[in-house]
């Protein structure tokens, strides 16, 4: 298990200062630009990950509380609290937090999840591409198919359906076949827009209308 955990942290670090190297590229006009995550542009999305980094057990139980146990609450009081008026001053805060490794109370792999999807989030918005490990990415598929949404996941947008990822030895539930990427797939059933090209098969139709649904 602590290998597993040292693993994690190991990715998310190197996500997290990989994206800040793209982040230092961006023009003012790209930091608004809208993000795949509903309602967020760029800026928004980096302060999520501010947030998100230096989250603990403790300020998370007392931000949910503040927010009535509602989850999407919860995000934007921490994403109001760390948004800064100048975006560069927001990546500075990104920048002093890449090596932190405290979390919320969830399993680690929503560490992952949160390093792909939002790293996308942002890249897809502004015409950047990442280069992601292929097994941690199927690490965070695995999770986010056992996960509800309500949890943060998407196991009820791939049920009925049989994903196949191309990269990676994942195989899951019955049905009609889809078969992408496992970044693909992981996008998608994270409610996610996806390019039509990146999801084939007879399934693949129904999973990009749930992720946008």
């Amino acid at each position: 298990m602590k290998d597993q955990r040292t693993a994690v942290w190991t990715v998310v670090h190197n996500e997290r200062a990989a994206l800040v190297r793209d982040l230092a590229t961006l023009t003012p006009e790209q930091w608004s630009a809208p993000t795949g995550c509903p309602g967020w542009d760029v800026h928004d999305v980096v302060a999520h990950l501010v947030d998100g980094a230096k989250a603990t057990r403790i300020r998370f139980v007392r931000d949910m509380v503040t927010a009535r146990f509602d989850f999407d609450r919860q995000n934007a009081l921490g994403l109001a609290r760390e948004r800064r008026d100048d975006p560069t001053d927001t990546l500075g805060a990104f920048r002093s937090v890449v090596t932190r490794t405290s979390t919320p109370p969830a399993a680690i792999a929503t560490r992952l999840v949160e390093a792909f999807v939002h790293g996308e989030d942002v890249r897809r918005a502004v015409g950047l591409s990442g280069d992601y490990p292929a097994d941690q990415v199927a690490t965070a598929l695995e999770f986010q198919l056992r996960t509800t949404v309500k949890m943060g996941g998407g196991k009820e947008r791939a049920n009925g359906l049989r994903l196949v990822a191309s990269d990676a030895p994942i195989e899951s539930g019955s049905g009609p076949q889809v078969r992408g990427s496992a970044l693909a797939l992981l996008l998608a059933v994270s409610g996610r827009p996806v390019e039509p090209d990146e999801l084939t098969g007879p399934g693949a139709a129904t999973l990009a209308e749930r992720a946008t649904s």
